[in-house]
């Protein structure tokens, strides 16, 4: 699969999976994002550094 195609794929994921809760759920959604506005910058940083590594550490594994 050419680097492009793979790209491409994987950001379709990325917006298959995003869509997912606000597409069965919106309430629940809606509460989620009223906790995260709540939530410090440090709390939120940690979070997405968390998210970054796990990411990164699947690739890994999986030889991506």
């Amino acid at each position: 699969m050419a680097s492009f195609e793979l790209f491409m794929t994987a950001i379709a994921l990325v917006l298959i999976v995003e869509g997912i809760l606000p597409f069965l759920s919106p309430r629940l959604l809606r509460r989620y994002l009223e906790q995260v506005q709540a939530m410090d910058d440090r709390s939120l940083r940690l979070g997405g550094l968390a998210a970054m590594l796990s990411g990164l550490g699947l690739l890994y594994l999986f030889g991506a």
